[in-house]
């Protein structure tokens, strides 16, 4: 396996996990709806929706951890950042990684481990009512999303790596990126000529581009 092969392989595994966990927020979108009208048409509430809800929304915003950082997505602060040179961000990277990031996922790995394996062995159910939903699902997300995170470290630690040694970032699987959505305002405008459209296309292409470089995409020559 090539060192590309093996880069894009961990990021495709981020990717499917958050692509797939994605899916969650349709049904909470429909839990809530449901709730909304028991609660308001038929003045039957039902006592865990919270809970349930909560557990929902912790689950997506968990396990989609691993795919935004396969992105880049996570937010930096880019006021210096930026201005660096690819081999100077890729230091500053692996210093930070090797210093807060890994020791920080493998302190929640640990410590989701044995919380999720306590709430199995007791059966943990939320205590908001008798019949309250189930926890240890829940808290199993923990360890699991910590494992996928500190997956898709690995493949960003050793791309700091390369960088450091080339100068330049190896690529990223490509994905969604808001470009397409301005390109698509712009080719429905019936305010533009085509000349014109064209030319605002090819400049939000170029500022994209300007962002890659600036190691933000991951994938530039210097």
């Amino acid at each position: 396996m090539t060192l590309r092969a093996f880069l894009h392989t961990i990021d495709r595994i981020s990717t499917f996990v958050g692509k797939a966990t994605a899916w969650l927020i349709v049904v909470l979108m429909v839990v809530v709806c449901v709730e909304v009208f028991k609660r308001y048409i038929l003045r039957a509430p039902t006592a865990w929706i919270f809970d349930f809800e909560n557990m929902l929304y912790g689950t997506a915003f968990m396990l989609c951890g691993a795919y935004a950082l396969a992105q880049n997505a996570h937010v930096r602060g880019d006021f210096l950042y930026g201005s660096m040179r690819p081999r100077t961000q890729a230091s500053l990277d692996l210093f930070l990684y090797l210093l807060f990031f890994v020791p920080g996922i493998a302190a929640l790995i640990f410590a989701g481990y044995h919380f999720a394996a306590h709430s199995w062995r007791i059966d943990e159910h939320s205590s908001i009512t008798a019949d309250g939903p189930p926890l240890y699902y829940f808290k199993f997300m923990m360890p699991l999303a910590g494992a996928l995170v500190m997956l898709q470290a690995v493949a960003e630690i050793v791309r700091c790596v390369v960088c450091i040694k080339t100068g330049v970032w190896p690529d990223r699987l490509k994905d969604v990126q808001e470009i397409d959505v301005v390109e698509e305002q712009l080719a429905e405008s019936e305010h533009l000529d085509e000349e014109t459209r064209q030319r605002a296309i090819a400049r939000a292409h170029e500022i994209e581009e300007m962002a890659r470089q600036r190691g933000l995409g991951g994938d530039v020559k210097t």
